[in-house]
């Protein structure tokens, strides 16, 4: 057995080894000066995000009936991000295509992120800048809407996926961190959150959740009533026959 064989094994012992844990653990009194400051000094700094997000609460609110408005006509939301703004992004998808916190009928939005197959084999063949770009011209048709969420508004998938976007007609809306900033210039419109990054992203979610109150009461502003206990799954959007596809026709 050679010597770098045996520090694997041994560090793979090691490893495997739980550590000592005290005799008795640290009940709810138990506070380290430290861990508690740095909690403290992180929670005081959700603040000025709140403070950013409220100064621009109407811009939030437009976006919510405007998305309505779309939606309801037939159109599409595509949604974009990288790490934790890619959560937040399938987030947002995720309570338009299941509900917020009514029953309503459920809507197209697609989070670009989650499709890995498509992302990977992008990635893979024209590299990851384009793994967003690529999919907004798959997918995206006059007059929907892409929402790109980055806390730095520096990455470059999501600047091609906005200069894409707009030679589609398609309304681009950015939800940043401090601006100014390159995805915020290069968007329709932007929302920027004058906040330290885990705390702009953390009102990314609060934003969002905003948006969904205003669209869920403009949804509900046009729409028919839902009865209690009826399935919404397979209901026409308001103002759609039967099948469930624009007037006129569906998307080409």
């Amino acid at each position: 057995m050679t010597a770098e064989w045996s520090l694997k094994e041994a560090d793979l012992r090691a490893l495997a080894t739980p550590p000592a844990l005290p005799a008795a653990m640290p009940g709810a009194a138990f506070v380290d000066p430290a861990s508690a400051d740095a909690v403290r000094i992180h929670l005081d700094n959700v603040l000025p995000a709140l403070d950013s997000l409220r100064s621009q609460s109407g811009r939030l609110a437009a976006w919510g009936v405007e998305l309505a408005q779309r939606l309801l006509r037939g159109q599409r939301l595509l949604a974009a991000g990288n790490g934790g703004s890619a959560a937040e992004a399938q987030h947002l998808t995720a309570e338009l295509v299941g509900r917020f916190d009514g029953e309503r009928v459920p809507f197209s939005a697609i989070s670009l992120h989650a499709e890995s197959s498509a992302v990977t084999a992008i990635a893979n063949d024209y590299g990851y800048d384009d793994v967003f770009a690529r999919q907004v011209r798959a997918h995206a048709r006059s007059g929907d809407v892409l929402m790109l969420l980055s806390t730095s508004g520096k990455s470059p998938n999501l600047l091609r996926a906005a200069e894409m976007a707009s030679r589609l007609n398609v309304t681009t809306w950015a939800l940043t961190g401090a601006g100014p900033n390159p995805l915020a210039d290069a968007c329709d419109e932007a929302v920027m959150i004058d906040a330290l990054n885990a705390n702009a992203q953390e009102g990314h979610l609060i934003a969002l959740h905003a948006l969904c109150r205003a669209f869920d009461m403009e949804v509900g502003r046009r729409s028919p009533a839902v009865p209690a206990g009826v399935p919404t799954s397979g209901m026409p959007k308001a103002g759609l026959p039967a099948t469930g596809l624009p007037q006129g026709g569906g998307r080409p």
